[in-house]
């Protein structure tokens, strides 16, 4: 009955003791969208008379029940802050080889690439299950025209006002107003540097309750069932996470190798299409977790190598030095001790590890073992102008070759 009151002659409405109106915002892209603006009453009164008041449906306040196959504006007489999507799917069955998403399947083969099938089930949970737990899912590259952008646009033209996209810095601020009635909360130009941010994403992934904090007014408790897509230009750190960590799913994106500036508006003109192949085509997973996906089956190269930069500093740190004094001396192997390995460090990072540290390094992580007595070797040292030295000296000194350290640092550039 309420929403059969809402209509152009009416757009207003009474939620709690506000009042608000219906009102058809234009956009850059040409089409209007819908937007609830606050409005005064006695303008109200103003413009169509004291009694018009009577008319305004009134309702108890606001929630937020996202629900994108079967919605409702109007739920009980409670006004439902979720929107509905800006499309709808075609009533005809479409299947994954139709050319009528030709764009889309190959714009999904590309983002996703041999994860293609975990692609389309995440997507269709995002459509038909809006309140499942998903994994962060990351895109990253270091190189430009890679589709991360397109990507987010094209889900922002799919979802409509349910998702909005944020900097990282807006991530960090204490209002979240703008983003936790949100289906997907898409955060751009990401660089966490900060272990608690990583724990509020990881919180947020998985919570179903959130605090909304606005202005001027008081912390209130909400649902909570956003979805996190990070995007970001730095592939090594952009957030902080540990070796154990399953709910992050990062993809490298590569670059695409002809451009198409009609690419975007082709994925928009498929969407009916591809809601319709969505909705029909069936799961290729099962919930296999709270996040649904399994973390073998969302583990990737792109995450094992932002584990070991995160988690391996010192090794890291080594392996960049052996690397630097392989490529100055010709030499297939080079003896060292723990004390040199400190030294050169400290002056080639500014970096302040143990001989413990490293020794324990030397012994668990890369299997090599000191000699038994004390022999004269080779010592490699660092100026401080950067350029490194021999000398002659005696201890218990361990070797390592360069093949070793060549396929360590080629795999940490990759």
């Amino acid at each position: 009955m309420i929403q059969l009151l809402m209509n152009e002659e009416n757009p207003y409405i009474r939620v709690g003791t506000s009042y608000y109106k219906i009102i058809r915002k234009p956009t850059i892209s040409g089409d209007t969208i819908s937007l609830m603006s606050k409005w005064n009453r006695e303008t109200i009164i103003t413009d169509h008379g004291k009694d018009f008041i009577s008319n305004i449906p009134k309702l108890d306040d606001f929630i937020c029940i996202p629900d994108n196959l079967n919605y409702e504006r109007i739920i009980g007489n409670f006004y439902n802050t979720y929107n509905e999507l800006p499309f709808k799917p075609v009533e005809e069955k479409v299947d994954i080889d139709s050319p009528k998403i030709e764009k889309s399947i190959l714009f999904l083969n590309h983002i996703f690439g041999n994860q293609f099938l975990l692609g389309i089930d995440y997507l269709k949970i995002l459509l038909e299950l809006p309140t499942q737990y998903l994994p962060i899912l990351c895109l990253v590259s270091k190189e430009r025209a890679t589709g991360k952008t397109t990507m987010i646009k094209w889900l922002k033209a799919i979802f409509g006002l349910n998702m909005t996209y944020i900097k990282g810095d807006s991530f960090s601020s204490q209002f979240n107003a703008d983003w936790t009635a949100k289906l997907i909360v898409a955060i751009d130009e990401v660089f966490f540097d900060r272990k608690e941010i990583t724990e509020r994403l990881k919180y947020l992934s998985t919570t179903d309750k959130d605090k909304i904090e606005r202005k001027g007014h008081d912390r209130e408790e909400i649902d909570f069932f956003a979805k996190f897509i990070l995007c970001s230009n730095n592939e090594d750190n952009f957030i902080q996470i540990d070796e154990n960590e399953i709910r992050f799913w990062i993809i490298k994106v590569k670059p695409i190798k002809e451009e198409n500036t009609e690419f975007l508006f082709q994925l928009v003109t498929e969407i009916p299409y591809f809601l319709s192949f969505l909705l029909t085509h069936p799961f290729t997973t099962e919930k296999k977790s709270r996040m649904w996906f399994s973390p073998n089956e969302i583990k990737t190269d792109a995450l094992r190598k932002l584990v070991w930069r995160n988690n391996n500093k010192l090794e890291r740190q080594m392996i960049e030095l052996f690397n630097e004094i392989f490529e100055n001396f010709d030499e297939n192997e080079i003896q060292f001790t723990p004390t040199d390995i400190v030294s050169m460090l400290k002056t080639m990072f500014k970096a302040y590890w143990s001989v413990s540290d490293v020794r324990k390094l030397l012994k668990n992580n890369w299997k090599i073992e000191p000699k038994n007595n004390s022999l004269a070797y080779v010592k490699y040292d660092i100026e401080y102008n950067g350029s490194f030295y021999q000398l002659n000296k005696i201890g218990r000194y361990f070797t390592v070759n360069r093949n070793f350290i060549t396929e360590i640092y080629d795999e940490m550039m990759r």
